[in-house]
């Protein structure tokens, strides 16, 4: 078994300060703490919380600057219907590439909002548009991430209000 890399240890110990706080929906950190408690620069903080803590992940992340700057990590709830079609919104936007819709719908999956089929349905069905847009449209791929980006929204709309 290898040894967990530190943007893996880092990832974990501000994972488990979610499982370990009362308060589920956020945890707060100073970064500058953080990077002397794991021996490391501020950029490796800033690094785990870009690749690792992202809206397509479930989370947000505020952050302010300063002598008394902090980091704030709020997991994004998704039990109402409502709040759910809007983080897809928020999350899809107008275009999404490949390699985002697979993250998306990877972490959808993680968290209980699509399951283990719908998810392979989805990649399935968007691949296709793809490669039909690519061979018989001859679109370009700006204008094919746009419409998977329509249509991702329209799947997840009518899974999430089924």
């Amino acid at each position: 078994m290898s040894a967990l890399n530190l943007t893996e240890v880092i990832e974990q110990y501000i994972n488990d300060l979610f499982n370990s706080e009362n308060e589920e929906a956020g945890v707060s950190l100073r970064r500058k703490e953080l990077a002397e408690s794991f021996g490391c620069v501020p950029s490796q903080i800033n690094y785990v919380l870009r690749s690792r803590f992202t809206p397509e992940r479930g989370y947000l992340v505020e952050s302010q600057r300063g002598g008394h700057g902090y980091i704030r990590i709020v997991r994004l709830a998704c039990e109402d219907p409502e709040a759910r079609l809007q983080h897809i919104e928020a999350i899809v936007d107008e275009s999404i590439s490949e390699q985002d819709r697979r993250k998306l719908l990877a972490t959808l999956q993680e968290r209980g909002l699509i399951n283990a089929r719908e998810r392979l349905i989805i990649e399935v069905a968007l691949r296709r548009m793809d490669e039909l847009g690519r061979s018989e449209f001859d679109l370009p791929q700006y204008k094919r991430n746009v419409i998977q980006a329509d249509m991702l929204k329209r799947i997840l709309r009518s899974l999430v209000l089924a």
